[in-house]
């Protein structure tokens, strides 16, 4: 099979566009190429059949065994103005003052240059270097700045599991408090003075030493499901830092596995989802 490309005329999802460009493919043989990663939207691999194209967007077939640019973490999304990640834990968001190359943003930017050499991502929100799971950048500024100047309009949900230590004093609860940081970068609650924290939770499920929740955010404040959860005498697993006793996976339990907001341009819902890490269910059955 040769390489083909397709102009997109009108806005739709992938797979029926697909279904009426390539001539003599049944639906299955054009599935196939979707899940073997021989479709390419504007020169990026989409395997999605819903993905979403735009009036002046190009769709590529590349022949089976063509070499397409590869990331080092999961790509949960990506389009032309969007790059969604699933950030592995241990990894920062950005630089900081003692690491400035092993950064999800210069992987992120490094990957898209391997398309398009003039290639950028920007910072949207940003991750806790150990916590794992949905992150997103912009691929232009001007997408950055949409989603930056109305980023707690837009966001309707900021999903996290937690593996905790011990079990909730509730089965469900909303923890609201002000957070201050100290000299030493911790976060803690104080009468006065902090910022507006707050923090949902639901148990999910609950072993003999631990208990996996479901955790959503109103704000998103610097640790603040880790302050709040310790305070709540249930430290998330594996955070020292916040006084827990174990790490039973070698890793803080703590994964934002849902970023549901709306397109700033579209006005489209759009839910990034990632599965939980290995081990995160097991230690609660």
């Amino acid at each position: 099979m040769q390489e083909k490309t397709y102009s997109v005329t009108q806005a739709g999802p992938l797979l029926p566009f697909l279904l009426e460009q390539v001539r003599g493919q049944s639906r299955n043989n054009i599935k196939g190429l979707l899940t073997r990663g021989q479709v390419q939207v504007d020169g990026v691999t989409v395997t999605r059949h819903d993905h979403p194209l735009e009036p002046g967007q190009t769709v590529t077939i590349r022949p089976q065994g063509s070499k397409a640019a590869k990331a080092p973490f999961p790509i949960l999304y990506e389009d032309r103005r969007v790059l969604v990640i699933d950030k592995p834990a241990g990894l920062l968001s950005m630089a900081s003052d003692l690491e400035k190359v092993r950064t999800a943003y210069r992987m992120a930017t490094d990957y898209v240059r391997r398309t398009d050499p003039r290639g950028r991502v920007f910072i949207v929100h940003r991750l806790d270097r150990d916590t794992s799971g949905v992150l997103l950048f912009a691929k232009d500024e001007g997408t950055k700045r949409a989603y930056q100047d109305s980023w707690d309009t837009l966001v309707r949900r900021r999903g996290y599991l937690a593996v905790v230590e011990g079990r909730p004093p509730k089965e469900a609860d909303t923890i609201r408090t002000l957070l201050r940081e100290n000299a030493a970068h911790k976060v803690y609650s104080v009468r006065s003075g902090g910022k507006e924290a707050v923090t949902h939770y639901t148990t999910l499920s609950a072993g003999a030493e631990y208990t996996l929740l479901e955790v959503d955010i109103d704000t998103g404040r610097k640790n603040q499901i880790r302050a709040h959860l310790s305070e709540l005498g249930c430290p998330v697993a594996g955070d020292r830092d916040y006084g827990a006793a174990t790490d039973p996976l070698g890793r803080l339990c703590l994964h934002a596995h849902e970023l549901a907001l709306t397109d700033p341009f579209t006005g489209e819902q759009r839910v990034f989802r990632s599965e939980a890490p290995k081990g995160f269910r097991s230690l609660t059955r």
